[in-house]
């Protein structure tokens, strides 16, 4: 059985940074892409950035790209999601997820395994 744990979500001012960490225990953490998403109240889930089996390709949504990184340590069986200059707008709960596939997607119905996710609440 695949288990995700998220950390790392918090409060921040808007311009602030922080960083999430995704563990993952179960199954072979080198053989998943990784993708991030999230949701906000009241809106539908949505992709935020994926990884490759290896880290060398990466996939953003627009709207984060340039001021998020995605990275992964596969010593550690762990993803990250750098997050700078964050907004208002990027307050959501933050999941990880796994997809068994060494092809990054940015639906969600794509990845089989989910962390609980983790609160990011930025204010303005």
């Amino acid at each position: 059985q695949v288990q995700l744990v998220e950390s790392g979500g918090g409060l921040v001012q808007a311009g602030g940074s922080l960083r999430l960490s995704c563990a993952v225990s179960g199954g072979i953490f080198s053989t998943y892409s990784m993708g991030w998403f999230r949701q906000a109240p009241g809106k539908e889930r949505e992709f935020v950035a994926g990884i490759s089996r290896s880290g060398a390709t990466t996939r953003y949504a627009d709207s984060v790209k340039g001021r998020f990184t995605i990275s992964r340590d596969n010593n550690k069986n762990t993803v990250y999601l750098q997050m700078n200059s964050l907004k208002p707008e990027d307050t959501a709960v933050y999941y990880c997820a796994v997809r068994t596939s060494i092809i990054i997607s940015a639906r969600g119905y794509d990845y089989d395994y989910w962390g609980q996710g983790t609160q990011v609440t930025v204010s303005s």
